[in-house]
């Protein structure tokens, strides 16, 4: 009975419980969305950044690379404090503090403010997107996540094609004067209003066994990831100082250190930031080695190819969205099809396919590239680009259950989730390198007229370096299962970021509390 005396009926409490969950798809979907588009949408404004704010070659790699450090090393560690404290309220905090984030980005007043914002939004996004998952695990009925996922992967396509094209969009326009400043800012209505909305219409839920915090373990991870990643940055600038030599050395030890630390964290509480005993299944160990390997290659390319056209070549910010189209298009596409139509027939020779085809493609590119040097046209790249795009597309969508494949049930989760996070490391290390094999090439006093032809020259040694890390891609992926196994039941519908006991369908892993 209500307050006004009228009956409420079953069906009617079923309605609103129907309404309410879809209302919290959306909102999370919408998170989920701003991520994906943030990620994307700042390495087209790179050259913009350098030119308004006077960023440093180094500081414009710390950027993007920061991003990645702060999301990779807190990924784990968000999913287990939704786990913990609950789904929702982290999914308000990082979400909150995302949109925080991207104010003090919008308003940065220097370089090394906008750095600092970036890492501090890389930190929110490692709090709010593995609640994503898990809200929509614990949500939904098994039944309907396979509708629920197929959503979340147009939503991905989705942002990979709009991120790039908004940013240009925004850049080029100039909104107020504000130059770069937009692609941060558009964050701060879209984020209020989904605070607001998923304060209102998100189920809380918790892990009935939820594992502990490592923070030992992130301590470790990030002071070792810092001590590679700062002296390759700065080296170069710097002269490679001797420090820098004895930094990447040492970084070896704490990684050393770790890997003791996380074998005695294991024995004590069974809850280590990464589930070393994963390591001795073959397939999982080569597969986590490609994911790494292939976000090196992933933040090597995405950096250097927008340096390239607006630096190299002198095109506007939305010339060089506009010319990433077709390559977007082409990674969706393929993407669909390796995973309903290609991997179950063929199996593992889909991955290495499309490894040999990106290499392919950024062999194409180098020689497009010196062949018609700054005269090269948008539809001149199309080519390289769709071939590249093919290859990502039949890589990227089945990698993760190929690498699963062979993990046994109870680890799914924190193998999913380790899988993540080293493709954000590997895509930061990836970052790092960019002074290496790109900033490397250019000299430190160019003439205007210079400077074409060296980010052009720059930029076809960098491809070449990503063209070998694709080989050794390629090579890794024969240690992959033949055929993906289907024993490790639900292992894509895990949330991405925290370890589950094995479950059944009629056993709900949490009550979850109705708010609002």
């Amino acid at each position: 009975m209500t307050s006004t005396g009228t009956t409420t009926s079953p069906d009617s409490a079923a309605q609103t419980a129907d309404r309410r969950r879809w209302f919290a798809l959306a909102i999370v979907m919408t998170a989920a969305f701003m991520d994906l588009v943030d990620v994307t949408i700042v390495n087209i404004a790179i050259p913009s950044i350098q030119r308004d704010a006077g960023a440093s070659f180094s500081q414009i790699q710390w950027i993007t690379a920061g991003y990645a450090l702060a999301f990779a090393a807190g990924l784990i560690t968000g999913g287990r404090l939704g786990d913990i404290h609950g789904r929702r309220r982290l999914f308000l905090v990082g979400i909150g503090g995302f949109t925080l984030a991207s104010a003090l980005c919008g308003f940065a007043a220097n370089p090394e403010m906008l750095v600092a914002s970036r890492i501090l939004q890389g930190g929110m996004a490692a709090m709010m997107v593995p609640q994503v998952l898990s809200i929509v695990h614990a949500t939904f009925p098994a039944h309907e996540r396979g509708k629920v996922f197929g959503l979340f992967g147009a939503i991905v396509g989705l942002g990979a094609v709009s991120g790039p094209l908004l940013g240009a969009l925004l850049t080029e326009w100039n909104l107020f004067g504000l130059e770069w400043r937009p692609i941060f800012l558009i964050n701060l209505p879209v984020g209020v209003v989904a605070f607001l909305l998923g304060s209102r219409f998100i189920t809380e839920s918790k892990a009935p066994r939820a594992l502990k915090l490592d923070l030992v373990g992130v301590a470790l991870v990030t002071l070792g990831l810092l001590m590679l990643l700062y002296p390759l940055t700065r080296g170069r600038e710097l002269g490679w100082p001797l420090w820098g030599y004895v930094s990447m050395a040492g970084a070896l030890v704490v990684f050393a250190a770790l890997v003791a630390y996380e074998r005695r964290k294991a024995a004590r509480d069974g809850s280590p930031l990464v589930e070393l005993s994963l390591f001795r299944v073959k397939s999982f160990a080569a597969g986590i080695a490609v994911q790494t390997v292939f976000g090196i290659a992933l933040g090597v390319f995405f950096l250097v190819w927008t340096l390239y056209m607006q630096v190299g070549l002198g095109w506007s910010p939305l010339r060089a969205g506009l010319t990433g189209v077709p390559f977007s298009i082409a990674v969706s596409v393929a993407a669909g099809m390796s995973v309903q139509k290609l991997v179950p027939r063929f199996g593992r020779k889909v991955l290495q396919a499309g490894a040999l085809l990106m290499a392919a493609g950024v062999l194409l590119y180098v020689w497009e590239s010196g062949r018609y040097g700054q005269d090269i046209a948008p539809w001149q790249m199309a080519l390289p680009l769709v071939v590249m795009g093919v290859g990502m597309g039949l890589i990227v969508a089945p990698l993760t259950d190929a690498v699963l494949s062979e993990v046994p049930r109870e680890h799914a989760g924190s193998a999913s989730g380790l899988i993540n996070t080293v493709q954000q490391m590997g895509n930061a290390l990836g970052l790092g390198l960019v002074s290496v094999v790109f900033f490397g090439e250019i000299g430190d006093r160019l003439t205007p007229a210079q400077v074409g032809p060296a980010f052009i020259d720059a930029f076809r040694h960098a491809l070449l370096w990503v063209a070998a890390v694709l080989v050794v891609i390629f090579a890794l992926m024969a240690v992959l299962p033949k055929r993906p196994a289907q024993h490790v039941e639900g292992a894509g519908e895990q949330p991405a970021d925290q370890a589950r006991e094995p479950e059944s369908d009629s056993e709900p892993e949490s009550e979850p509390e109705l708010v609002g």
